[in-house]
């Protein structure tokens, strides 16, 4: 047998490699276009800031933009926390009450972001829910989440995702997050604390 022929490995082990390259460079340019379109956000604003400025920002073309993201819209309502969310919920005991494997999740992902990437997130939700022309993105990005969530929640508890209660409890915990990231700053601290209220019954008492 020759040394370069196919039963060396030699193919097998490079293909993994070159694969890897690939989706590191994706994954760098995807990053670049956003850091380049929140800049020019910061700078001129969401409306005044075009596809193409920012294609020219991060020294792509247009056509490569629309590669990544469909819209301008879309940059801006893409969450990055959801593949390691799913990934630290579906880590968790399954004996764990399904409020609290998602509170620990929470702190989880929080713990794992950089100063950068944490002030990226609190800066894409505060453009949500700040800029007029965004607005209307709430309303999909929430029914998103309570569909995201229930699917979480059925696989967690080995429930359909669409049960009554199942669909109840993933409605009211992406209204907790709502209304937690437009009120105070998203951390894992205001997030896990609307979580506990949640699992304490929501023990809501007037004033004395």
């Amino acid at each position: 047998m020759s040394v370069d022929s196919p039963g060396d490995g030699t193919a097998a082990k490079a293909l993994p490699e070159t694969q890897g390259l690939r989706e590191r460079k994706k994954e760098r340019t995807r990053r670049t276009i956003r850091s380049e379109a929140f800049r020019l956000f910061r700078e001129q604003g969401y409306n005044e800031t075009t596809i193409e400025q920012i294609a020219q920002a991060a020294e792509v073309s247009p056509s490569t933009f629309f590669r990544y993201f469909p819209s301008k819209e879309q940059l801006v309502i893409t969450d990055d926390l959801d593949p390691p969310m799913i990934e630290a919920i579906r880590r968790q005991p399954r004996d764990t009450p399904p409020l609290t494997a998602f509170r620990e999740a929470v702190v989880t992902v929080f713990a794992n972001l950089s100063n950068e990437e944490l002030a990226f997130e609190q800066e894409r939700q505060a453009l949500l829910y700040h800029v007029p022309d965004l607005r209307a993105a709430i309303t999909r990005e929430f029914e998103r989440s309570i569909d995201l969530i229930s699917s979480l929640l059925a696989d967690y508890l080995g429930r359909d995702e669409a049960d009554f209660e199942v669909r109840v409890t993933a409605g009211a915990m992406a209204g907790a997050a709502l209304a937690v990231t437009k009120m105070v700053p998203m951390n894992a601290e205001n997030i896990g604390r609307a979580l506990m209220f949640m699992e304490a019954g929501f023990p809501l008492r007037g004033e004395s």
